[in-house]
């Protein structure tokens, strides 16, 4: 069959699928913004859904590869996940969610959602099921944002710049990237993964960049006032009440935890570790107090990690309901699959002086000598140059994560984030665990 009649199926398809969902879409948008908190009209309208997302499902493992062709216009733009979704919505009406439906639910708090945003998981799975969409999304998302280059020239001046819940500072080559949320206990949520992600491509783009190092601010006020802490984990208060979109989860770990492991990419240039380039540069992760949830997974992407005599890991992800990013690939790596599975699925805290601890962290050393310890352990990672690290972080990445590998994961990432983010299983987490329905945001 010639490439002409497989884009004239292609478009028949499309037109036929069209309609069907017009239809049964503006159908579940009148009976959704009018109806009434009634447990069948719930249900009906929940079974409605599902036929809906059947129907995408079908049509999107299909026919992904001729949609995500058209919007990058043959692979040659490279889309972020924020900028595909309205490229689909403007060229492909339909096969995503109606803008008024996603828009309706946003309003209202985690367990009074519907879910439409799920099905923005079906979408993204399909593209990163398939090698070649799904590699050149993951490109598109390794290259550093527009307001990251119109702010180089100012750090390179200043050595500094303060994003609000996220700063970056420079001293003699190295480049310190504050998580910025104290009110949180630095906790990720809406307001900091975009600053993060401009702090972590200021430090790769940066000539004078030497090598960074992921820390958390002081904390004000509280049981940690006058204290660094690290990050800890989702805002689990807005998660609850709805301020967290299921597509957070995707910019978070194809952005700037992926930027921090493998660099970031150059347009037209390869990403596969066997023949591509990136801009990377070695990391050191420093774990004060605690390093809880996604501040655990930071420390799995970094080269090296201090911590402070008598801080802890925990990666809660059983009590919050959701998978702990790349988490469940890469802690194995550290601790083997039985500590890996314990410490996901079961709890198990990790105390970093302990003898399972010291499989993840490289240093154990007091508060006192923890600024010493980060500026001695940056100096020994440098002082031959950072050309060699480079090489020797892509050939570690080449046997226990290529691309492909982290393709995979991340294709069953995003449809099983998306049942877990807007499971019944979730809500009932957090107020068992969290008390999330007493606390203020």
């Amino acid at each position: 069959m010639n490439n002409s009649n497989v884009e004239n199926i292609f478009l028949s398809d499309l037109k036929l699928t069209q309609n069907v969902l017009k239809t049964k879409c503006s159908k579940l948008l009148n009976e959704y913004l009018l109806k009434k908190n009634s447990i069948n009209k719930k249900e009906k309208i929940t079974n409605e859904i599902q036929e809906i997302r059947n129907l995408k499902s079908n049509f999107l493992s299909q026919y992904i590869y001729n949609i995500y062709q058209k919007v990058t216009d043959n692979f040659s733009k490279y889309l972020r996940v924020e900028e595909l979704i309205l490229q689909v919505e403007l060229q492909f009406p339909y096969l995503l969610p109606e803008k008024e439906l996603i828009e309706f639910d946003k309003s209202k708090i985690q367990k009074d959602k519907i879910g439409f945003e799920f099905d923005y998981g079906i979408f993204f799975n399909s593209i990163l099921s398939n090698e070649k969409c799904g590699n050149h999304l993951i490109h598109s998302m390794l290259l550093p944002k527009k307001q990251s280059i119109e702010l180089l020239k100012k750090f390179r001046n200043e050595d500094k710049i303060d994003l609000g819940t996220a700063l970056i500072t420079r001293k003699n080559g190295i480049s310190t990237v504050w998580f910025n949320n104290p009110r949180f206990l630095h906790a990720e949520d809406e307001t900091t993964i975009k600053n993060v992600e401009t702090a972590i491509d200021l430090a790769l783009l940066d000539e004078k960049t030497k090598i960074g190092i992921l820390r958390g601010s002081k904390i004000k006020e509280g049981k940690y006032a006058g204290k660094h802490t690290s990050c800890t984990g989702i805002n689990l208060t807005h998660l609850y009440n709805g301020k967290i979109t299921y597509l957070w989860y995707l910019i978070r770990d194809l952005g700037f935890i992926n930027k921090i492991y493998r660099g970031l990419a150059l347009e037209n240039t390869s990403i596969s570790e066997i023949d591509g380039k990136t801009i990377e540069k070695p990391w050191i992760g420093a774990v004060e107090s605690f390093a809880i949830g996604g501040g655990c997974q930071y420390l799995l992407v970094t080269d090296y990690i201090v911590a402070e005599k008598g801080s802890y890991l925990t990666l809660p992800a059983r009590k919050e309901g959701i998978i702990p990013g790349v988490a469940n690939m890469r802690l194995p790596r550290f601790v083997g699959d039985r500590i890996a599975r314990q410490a996901i699925q079961y709890e198990r805290k990790i105390e970093c002086d302990s003898e399972v601890g010291k499989l993840i962290c490289d240093e154990i050393v007091n508060s006192k000598e923890f600024e010493k310890s980060l500026s001695m352990v940056a100096e020994r990672l440098t002082n031959s140059g950072v050309v060699s690290i480079s090489s020797n972080r892509k050939s570690f990445r080449v046997i226990q994560e290529p691309i492909n590998q982290f393709r995979e994961y991340m294709a069953v990432y995003a449809r099983e984030q998306a049942e877990c983010h807007f499971s019944e299983a979730l809500i009932s987490n957090l107020e068992k665990f969290w008390n999330a329905q007493s606390r203020k945001e």
